[in-house]
This record gives structure tokens, C-alpha cells and sequence, in this order.
């Protein structure tokens, strides 16, 4: 039987949030959150926990946010210094293993089993790892530790701020049953409600299923939740992924209505896209155009060419011919346009952090 992995999950608690809190003192204290500062089209990307107390959550809109904490401070996001802060805690990741996995600026998975008993205990790596970032960076961090990556990732997310959450492999199983199902991975803000009115509320109600109930629940996904839910996680800590596809999107002040604005902000995204691919010479052979309306429903077009997608001229022409197959023609009022590429001619490895640095840009439209 293989030895039993040793997971950490480490998420600094409200980041970017946190980044601003410690380099202008003045909001120290305050209900501060880091995002679109424009109240018709903005979101927020980081709440502090001063404006969590008042409901102020990530992926809420701006002006939803100011409704409900009119005292909040929202300042615009400053990508360098986060990224800044990250590369340091990455590099104290480093100094306990070389298996670090990133999933965005602010958290990482961390695989420190050691060859044998007598290596050094987890929860102590894991205590040593929150006591360095706030004495190299001024910040908190949680952390999550366990024998898988599931359990470890919740475990992360209890007792926060600040908070350190062990779940040894004889307490798994009970954890487990006793979770909420709005915890297990990927059931989300809409699933939850769907499982709930079916009943199933904990982790024991899910264990209750049978895989072919679990099957007409979630589909091909079935196998995953039912292993889950028996406290088997046998994915690993991966140092590497695969870039598929690269893109970029822009939500606009004002709705669009007129395709010759649409067609010159997506050249803009076009260029940007051609930009990366360019420096990293790799090109796509597939283009996507996707707009979201300004009643919020969204649609993708995609076109697929035998050889890659090379310059600004032959996207922006596909991007035409894409966007007369939408709605955007017919003056429907647009308020998000999105350009991106996949089929991508080179598979290659990326570390993740370059990911996690792209979304953030995004998010926070640098």
C-alpha cells in the first residue's frame, strides 16, 4: 500500500485586499474592496473582512456592493504588487518542497510527503509557512492540511483568517459525512439549491447514493463524487500544466449597439491576443468571439481553420464574420465583447503562476 501523501493548502486570506491594508495605512480598519471602481460596470475581485461582515463578496457588482456598505473603499487593482508579494511567497513555498502547485496569486497546493516516517510533520511545515509570510510579508495566511487535495483545500477555508486546519486520515470519513454539500468541490451557488431540494444536505446524504443515482446527477462526474465522498483524492500535486488556450475580454462603461464599435474594440483584444501568442511563438488554430448582452445572456462563436491564426488582419475579418452571426448586428446592446484562441500549434508547458498572473489581469482589468 502506498505511503499516505502529506497535502498542504495554503490561502492568504483577502489578498489583494490585504496587499492595500499593509502599503497605505489609512485604510487599515476599513471596509476597503479592490475592483472596477466604476459603480454601473464594475466588480469586485477582494472584499476585506471589514466589508465581508457587511455581505460585500467577490464577483459581486460594484454598485450592488455600495448598496449594501456605503462606507466601502474601493480602489482599483495593482497587479505588480501582487504579483510581487506572490513570487516571495513562492519562494518560501520552495524552501519545503519542489512539488508546489498554483492555483491563482494568493493560494497553492504543496505536496511534502517525505520518504519515510521520519520526515518532518506537515501541520509543523504548514505552521512554519504562515509564521514566515507574516514575518516576510506582513500578511496572514490559512492553511489546509491533509492526506488529499479535497480535503485539504476545505480544510483551508476553516477558521479563517489566520487559521490552521489539520484532517488526519482516521477523522476523514466523519469530516466528510458531516460536510455541507456547498463545500464539495465544484457544487456551486447553482447546484447547491438543486441537491438541497433533493434532499441532500451533507456528505452523508451524498454517500447514500448509488453511482448510478450520483450519474443522473452529475453526469460524467458521477465516478469523481462518489470516490469524494469515501475520502479518495488521488489526484496529485501538479508543477506544470498545459496551456490550451489564451484570450482576453473587456466589460464597457456604456452598452454597445453598433457593430463598427464592437468590430474596433475586438480588434483591440485581437491585438492583444496576437501579442501573446507572438512573444511565445504559438499560434491558435481556433477563434472564439464571445459577447455577453446587457441582459447578461452570453454566447460564443467559434471558427476553426486549418492552419493557425498568424495576423492581426485574417482575426479581425473572422471576428467580423463571427459577429454577424450574433445579435450584436441587430443594435441589442452589448456590454462585455471577449477575443480568444485555443488549438494552440505548440503544447506548452507553462508554470502555473503565468496563468494565475493572466487571470488577474483580466479580473482586474490591467
Amino acid at each position: 500500500m502506498p505511503p499516505c501523501r502529506k497535502i498542504i493548502h495554503i490561502d492568504m486570506d483577502a489578498f489583494y485586499a490585504a496587499v492595500e491594508q499593509r502599503d497605505f495605512p489609512q485604510y487599515k480598519g476599513l471596509p476597503l474592496a479592490v475592483g472596477g471602481t466604476t459603480e454601473q460596470r464594475g466588480v469586485i475581485a477582494t472584499a476585506s473582512y471589514e466589508a465581508r461582515a457587511f455581505g460585500v463578496k467577490s464577483a459581486m457588482a460594484t454598485y450592488k456592493a455600495l448598496r449594501i456598505c456605503p462606507n466601502l473603499v474601493v480602489v482599483p487593482g495593482r497587479f505588480d504588487a501582487y504579483k510581487q508579494v506572490s513570487q516571495q511567497i513562492r519562494a518560501i513555498f520552495a524552501d519545503y518542497t519542489d512539488l508546489i502547485e498554483p492555483l491563482s496569486l494568493d493560494e497553492a497546493y504543496l505536496d511534502v510527503t517525505g520518504p519515510d516516517s521520519t520526515s518532518p510533520s506537515a501541520t509543523r511545515i504548514a505552521y512554519e509557512i504562515k509564521q514566515r509570510i507574516l514575518r516576510e510579508t506582513g500578511l496572514t495566511a490559512s492553511a489546509g492540511v491533509s492526506y488529499n487535495k479535497f480535503l485539504a483545500k476545505v480544510a483551508s477555508d476553516f477558521n479563517k483568517p489566520n487559521g490552521l486546519c489539520v484532517i488526519p486520515p482516521q477523522k476523514a470519513q466523519r469530516f466528510i459525512e458531516e460536510l455541507p454539500i456547498g463545500r464539495f468541490y465544484g457544487i456551486g451557488q447553482k447546484t447547491e439549491p438543486k441537491l438541497k431540494a433533493m434532499n441532500i444536505h451533507t456528505g452523508t446524504h451524498l454517500k447514500a447514493l448509488s453511482l448510478k443515482e450520483l450519474e443522473a446527477i452529475f453526469g460524467k462526474s458521477a465516478a469523481f463524487y462518489y470516490h469524494l465522498v469515501r475520502g479518495v483524492d488521488n489526484r496529485p500535486v501538479e508543477t506544470d500544466w498545459v496551456r490550451k488556450s489564451v484570450g482576453s475580454e473587456t466589460t464597457f462603461s456604456r452598452n454597445l449597439d453598433d457593430p463598427a464599435p464592437m468590430l474596433a474594440e475586438l480588434s483591440k483584444l485581437a491585438a492583444e491576443v496576437l501579442d501573446w501568442m507572438r512573444r511565445h511563438n504559438n499560434y491558435g488554430r481556433t477563434l472564439t468571439l464571445k459577447v455577453k448582452y446587457a441582459d447578461f445572456q452570453q454566447i460564443t462563436r467559434s471558427r476553426t481553420q486549418a492552419i493557425p491564426f498568424q495576423s492581426l488582419e485574417a482575426m479581425t475579418q473572422t471576428l467580423a464574420e463571427l459577429l454577424k452571426l450574433t445579435e450584436a448586428s441587430a443594435h441589442r446592446p452589448v456590454r462585455l465583447l471577449g477575443v480568444s484562441v485555443s488549438k494552440l500549434s505548440d503544447a506548452e508547458i507553462t508554470p502555473a503562476p503565468v496563468k494565475a498572473v493572466e487571470q488577474l489581469k483580466l479580473a482586474l482589468g490591467a
